[in-house]
């Protein structure tokens, strides 16, 4: 389903997903390539960023916990707060790891590196 509005503070997932994300330098770290909503709570738990590798090989993800996300108009894209190196020492999975996305031990961890809000799941 494509649903092609969006409001001020509203937006489809299918929007979200291929963002691409920044640092505050304006360099590109990756894009959005999904999100993990909390079923129960129905927040959006932290967006999965995938980066690096070539035609899907050698692709990376790093899950950000979504406050650490800032939507910038001008940019049409996220921007964090964070370093590449600060990314690349947090959290990091490949496709085949993919499954310890729904890990709440997982997701706690991914908040403590990035000293957001306790993980609710």
């Amino acid at each position: 389903m494509q649903i092609d509005n969006e409001t001020h503070s509203l937006i489809s997932s299918d929007k979200v997903e291929d963002t691409k994300v920044y640092n505050a330098s304006g360099e590109k770290l990756g894009s959005i390539d999904s999100l993990m909503i909390n079923k129960r709570e129905g927040n959006v738990a932290y967006a999965v960023m995938s980066f690096g590798g070539f035609l899907g090989m050698g692709e990376k993800y790093h899950p950000l916990p979504w406050d650490q996300l800032n939507y910038n108009e001008d940019d049409d894209g996220y921007v964090v707060n964070l370093t590449k190196d600060q990314l690349a020492g947090g959290p990091t999975i490949e496709k085949q790891e993919l499954n310890r996305l729904t890990d709440p031990v997982y997701g706690r961890e991914i908040y403590n590196y990035y000293g957001s809000p306790i993980y609710w799941g």
